[in-house]
């Protein structure tokens, strides 16, 4: 007998939620806030709009549904099923934040602050999970496919994520490795930078834009940004730094769906972290190699 689907709701500790903890009471986190010039009250109303939506969202899962509820902070502890449907209440991040752990379940992005997000991938209102819901798992039932990119180390670790993924040094410091391109013969570049940024057309709505703003966005020189469906990845080198034993001539591309960035560590420890998440980071030492491309894997999202 096949289980009943499972709503899994996805959210994260609000702001207030944290003051409250840091200072013990509404009142002392108050006098904290108005000791500096801000007033509580925004973002207790916040807090307030966060668990209405919550409420909401609960209230309209079917009946014949399981449910439970999984906070951001414990996402790499939990463990997701095949029939879950994945409700994400809160903010665009928290879509990412979730992402790398699924695998094929339709998610539902529920918008619990508009006008304050941008709506990217939480595209519902709290209103509209009644009717959505329902009709998540019907045939024909419309969710795009969403690139993703995965990190994967010669020693086998794996890091997928929907926006980008970071490959650099702990603390944004000095990374040094090198750098190339599959159907370039073997050939790479030895770089000293900031690090190396690979991203998907949703995350170019977030850092990958920034930084490729900073490169003359639009220009002919610059990558042209994929759309959050294309299998097409571009990366971009960090303030990479020219030496007689550093170069800059690879600092920023596009990848094809099968493409591939190698980078090769020639630091004592670097790191890869995707969508922004360093606690949950893959670590690299000396002499490791690890391949950067489009994942397999897609994030449904339910549009």
């Amino acid at each position: 007998m096949s289980l009943a689907p499972r709503a899994v709701l996805v959210h994260r500790t609000t702001e207030y939620e944290e003051l409250v903890a840091r200072h013990g009471t509404h009142g002392q986190a108050a006098f904290f806030l108005s000791s500096r010039g801000r007033d509580i009250e925004e973002i207790a109303e916040r807090h307030r709009r966060t668990r209405r939506a919550l409420a909401e969202v609960t209230a309209a899962i079917p009946l014949t549904w399981r449910q439970t509820r999984v906070e951001r902070a414990d996402l790499d502890r939990f463990l997701f099923a095949p029939e879950d449907v994945v409700v994400v209440v809160g903010q665009d991040g928290l879509v990412a934040n979730v992402a790398k752990y699924l695998s094929g379940q339709p998610v539902v992005g529920i918008d619990t602050d508009p006008g304050r997000n941008p709506g990217v991938l939480v595209r519902h209102s709290p209103a509209d999970a009644r009717l959505l819901l329902p009709s998540v798992l019907a045939t024909g039932t419309g969710a795009e496919g969403l690139t993703m990119v995965e990190a994967v180390a010669d020693d086998t670790q794996r890091l997928l994520a929907l926006n980008e993924i970071y490959l650099g040094a702990a603390g944004h410091q000095t990374a040094r490795y090198r750098l190339g391109l599959d159907g370039d013969g073997g050939a790479a570049e030895a770089q000293a930078s900031s690090g190396v940024l690979v991203g998907t057309g949703t995350g170019a709505t977030g850092w990958i834009r920034s930084v490729w703003q900073e490169r003359g966005g639009g220009s002919a020189s610059a990558p042209r940004l994929p759309g959050p469906t294309e299998d097409r990845l571009v990366w971009f080198v960090r303030e990479a730094w020219p030496s007689p034993a550093t170069g800059t001539s690879l600092v920023a591309g596009e990848l094809a769906a099968g493409g591939r960035l190698t980078l090769t560590v020639e630091s004592e420890r670097l790191i890869a972290f995707g969508d922004g998440i360093e606690s949950d980071a893959v670590e690299l030492t000396w002499g490791q190699r690890v391949r950067v491309g489009r994942a397999e894997a897609a994030l449904r999202l339910v549009g």
